[in-house]
Parts: structure tokens; C-alpha cells; sequence
């Protein structure tokens, strides 16, 4: 088969700041690619919200024009990944939103999650059920609207397949249920009592299917007609993406924050220590799992000193501006902008710098910012691995915006005394969604086809000893309690 006929499969990733769609082929080339930047709406501190009408038209955007580079009739199916736990409340007959829709880092429903729980009912803030019943007050006080089916809620992957199916598609996957706070991952199905808390019906909320598998097809306006053929989370898509299809197995995307994820196989493990299980993807209705850790702040910490000190133009610059330097200088960071995620699960710690002196310039910060989120990503990847019951991997694979920085990449190899791989496509989630269509449509018969789709960029191995290595990362402990109890 020539590569002008190759097949061709689509993806849309709708990430926090930005949307991407790709097209590769059936050697996993990337053929076509656009991304426009979305960024989030910040009304008042703790809140966190799309403009989705905004991010409606970065859809098509991104859509229309890689598909215009490419020859439509080749496209086999679009896969559809995105960030979990942001919540979408919509009108079934337009698709459009009743409200803006509420980002997974949105705090503001962190008091009533806590009442909730107090009655034994467990909802976390970063999932989108207390998202959606805050919207759903706003504008459906008296459920009447979700009850004779005029309002749908849902999380993004199911906005996003429905309105581009002109309602046809109502549908998410267990890899974005447990993300919305209504999935039983004991039961495997919607968990009844938590609905029922939220008042919310069932009929309201989507059908679950397999993440790997056709559910309906694009109707909009200019796109052409391509099979949706995955629905998945984000960081389970670069899971995929990045082939971490073994248990033990462990990948980082370097977004917004650092999302740290061990495949668990087919049992659950409960995790502890600010690590949750989720679920991984379910293919041929056999559901897999993962465990799940969060460094926060990553990627948002180097847009933090471009827009918030202006220390640098562009993020690419960090990268070469912390080269500058042999090291921090004594400077210091936890990059705890949004609070600090696994192990302690603390949303009311703070980003700290410290350890300035008059000798500290711009690259000293900017390097110890860096070097902050790699001591952080070892905090989280020391608490996936304990009571892990799967030998630990001989590689971890990264991806995200942020892999693309060698100074990052060799601290992060440093940090965990593991080499660290680059993958050649830095964008792992749309890359899987892709492998996830894929696998759906026949463009790829079984997983064990992908691996000679994938290809390493470059491999990081660890420079410290491991003496020094614990040494340098006890200092760097000294410092969280600043974080932990900000005055």
C-alpha cells in the first residue's frame, strides 16, 4: 500500500489550555496537525472555568483544518480525549451550555464535597459530580429540566461526541466516568445513591460503553462524516499513547500539572498515600485499571513566570535559560500553585521560592522552578510504588508540553534514579486516542501492532549516585513545611 492510500485515523484532544486534533497513519507518522490555545477564565481565586462556546469553535477549527490537509475518505475514525473531571451542564435540542463549564481544578465546591462525604457519601473536588450540581442549582433548582430531558450534564468527552454528532452520540467510557464522580469502580456501573444525593436521574447522564469503539459519527457542519471511535480521559489515552500496556508500567504527562499513572492490570489497587485508582480503558468489555498520582504545580509553573514575573518570553526559552546555569544557585521551589497534590492531597498550600540572594538571577529561578517539579514527580512516583505488588519499570516514558525541556528530563532522571525516554511524539493523549480508533476500525488489528508505531526521541539516564541523590532530595524536603502552612 502506497502512503498516499494509507489509512488515516483523527483525534481531538481538548486539554485545559488548548485544543489539538492530529491525523497519523497506519505507521503512526503524523500526517496533519492543528492546536489553538484555550485558555481558562479565572473569575476569582479557586474558580476555574471554559468558555465553551469559545472552545466549541477551537474545535471545529482544529477539526476543519487538519482534515483539510488530509483526504477525508481515508480517515478510518476520530478518537476523543480530554481533560477529566470538568463538568458540562447543556440543552439537548442546541447542544449548547446552560453555564460555563466548571474546570477539575475548580475549589469551589470543596464544602459541600466535605458534607457530602460526612453523610457517607465520597465525592471528591477535583471530579465533576459537585461541578455539575452547583451548575445544575444555577440553572435546574427543581431538576425539572433533567427530568423531562431538556438539560444533559456530563463531563467534556460527552459534550464534546454529542454536539458533534448533533445529538447522536451520548456516550462516555469508565476511564471518564470514574473522573465524574458517578462511577462505582466496585459495581462498575453509576453509582445510584451518589445521583440520588446530587438529585440527578439517570437518564441525565451517559451511556457507558467501551472506551475502544464506534459509537455514532461526526454530523457537523463542514467536517465530514468520520466514525467517533474512542472516548478517553486524558491521561489514560497517554497511557496508551506512550504503550504502557504492562502492570507496573509508569508514565508522566508534564501538563498543567505532572499526572503520574501506573497500569494495574485487571485488579484495582486502592492506592493510599494521595494515589487513587481509576479506570485505564475497557476494551471487549474487559475493564483494566491504573493508579493515579498528581504533582501540582508542573507546566502551569513555567506559564506562571512568562505571565506572572515575566522572566520569560516563551516557555521553550525556560529550558535554555535554565541550561545557562550549572545549577539553582541555593535557590529553592515548590511549585504548589494550586496546592499540593499526591501525597498530601492539600489544596490550600502555596508555591514557595526561596534561598535568594543577591547573586540569584532569573536563570537560577527558573532552573530551581524545573528542578521543583522533578523533586515533586518523585514524591508522587514514591507513593505509587509503595505497596505496588508489580516490579517497577526498567524506563519511564513522559510526555506533555514540558518533555520537551532537557533540563527538566535529566533532573527527572536524576530525581528517580531511572532513565527517562522521550517519546518522538511529544503529545502522547491525542496519539493514543488515535491508537485507541484505530484499534476500533481495524487500522491496527491488536496492540502488539503499535510498537513499531512508536519511537524514542531521546533517553535520559540518571547522572547522581544514589547517595547524593537522597541527599540533594532531603534538602529539598527541609523546605515543603513553607508550603504546607503559608502564613
Amino acid at each position: 500500500m502506497s502512503r498516499g492510500s494509507a489509512p488515516l485515523v483523527l483525534a481531538l484532544d481538548a486539554g485545559t489550555t488548548g485544543v489539538r486534533a492530529i491525523a497519523v497513519d497506519d505507521a503512526g507518522r503524523l500526517v496533519a496537525e492543528r492546536y489553538q490555545e484555550t485558555l481558562p477564565h479565572h473569575p476569582a481565586p479557586g474558580l476555574v472555568e471554559h468558555d465553551t462556546e469559545a472552545l466549541w469553535r477551537a474545535v471545529v477549527a482544529v477539526l476543519g483544518g487538519t482534515l483539510s490537509e488530509v483526504d477525508a475518505s481515508r480517515v478510518h475514525g476520530l478518537g476523543i480525549t480530554t481533560q477529566r473531571g470538568t463538568g458540562v451542564v447543556w440543552e439537548r435540542a442546541t447542544g449548547r451550555a446552560l453555564h460555563p463549564a466548571i474546570s477539575w481544578s475548580d475549589s469551589r465546591a470543596e464544602a459541600r464535597c466535605t458534607e457530602l462525604m460526612s453523610q457517607g457519601v465520597f465525592v471528591s473536588p477535583l471530579m465533576a459530580a459537585s461541578k455539575i450540581e452547583w451548575m445544575l442549582d444555577r440553572v435546574d433548582a427543581d431538576r425539572a429540566g433533567v427530568a423531562s430531558g431538556r438539560i444533559a450534564c456530563g463531563t467534556l468527552d460527552t459534550w464534546l461526541a454529542f454536539r458533534l454528532s448533533a445529538g447522536g452520540v451520548f456516550a462516555t467510557d469508565p476511564s471518564n466516568g470514574v473522573p465524574s464522580g458517578f462511577y462505582n469502580l466496585v459495581t462498575r456501573d453509576w453509582d445510584d445513591a451518589i445521583l440520588s444525593a446530587l438529585r440527578i436521574p439517570r437518564s441525565a447522564i451517559a451511556t457507558l460503553v467501551d472506551t475502544s469503539g464506534v459509537v455514532g459519527r461526526v454530523a457537523t457542519d463542514g467536517l465530514a462524516a468520520v466514525p467517533v471511535a474512542s472516548l478517553v480521559g486524558d491521561q489514560q489515552s497517554a497511557m496508551m499513547g506512550q504503550l504502557r500496556l504492562a502492570p507496573g508500567e509508569v508514565k508522566i504527562s508534564y501538563g498543567t500539572a505532572a499526572m503520574l499513572d501506573l497500569n494495574a492490570g485487571t485488579d484495582i489497587l486502592w492506592g493510599g498515600n494521595g494515589t487513587y485508582p481509576l479506570a485505564l480503558w475497557q476494551r471487549g468489555g474487559v475493564l483494566e485499571f491504573c493508579l493515579e498520582g498528581t504533582a501540582i504545580t508542573a507546566g502551569a509553573a513555567i506559564t506562571w513566570l512568562r505571565d506572572g514575573l515575566g522572566i520569560i518570553a516563551t516557555p521553550a526559552e525556560s529550558g535554555a535559560l535554565a541550561a545557562s546555569v550549572p545549577d539553582s544557585g541555593g535557590v529553592w521551589a515548590i511549585p504548589a500553585f494550586q496546592g499540593l497534590g499526591t501525597p498530601y492531597l492539600e489544596p490550600t498550600a502555596r508555591a514557595v521560592i526561596g534561598g535568594l540572594t543577591r547573586a540569584a538571577t532569573r536563570a537560577h529561578v527558573v532552573r530551581a522552578v524545573i528542578e521543583g517539579v522533578a523533586w515533586r514527580c518523585r514524591e508522587v512516583y514514591d507513593a505509587l510504588r509503595r505497596d505496588c505488588p508489580h516490579p517497577p519499570p526498567d524506563v519511564l516514558r513522559v510526555d506533555g508540553g514540558m518533555a520537551r525541556n532537557d533540563v527538566l528530563l535529566q533532573a527527572q532522571a536524576d530525581a528517580l534514579g531511572i532513565p527517562v525516554e522521550r517519546p518522538a511524539m511529544f503529545e502522547a493523549a491525542a496519539l493514543g486516542a488515535t491508537y485507541l480508533a484505530g484499534l476500533a476500525t481495524g487500522v491496527w488489528a491488536t496492540t502488539d501492532e503499535l510498537a513499531s508505531t512508536w519511537h524514542r526521541d531521546r533517553i535520559f539516564e540518571p547522572r547522581l549516585s544514589e547517595d547524593e541523590r537522597e541527599e540533594r532530595f532531603a534538602t529539598w524536603k527541609t523546605h515543603l513545611p513553607a508550603a504546607r502552612e503559608p502564613s
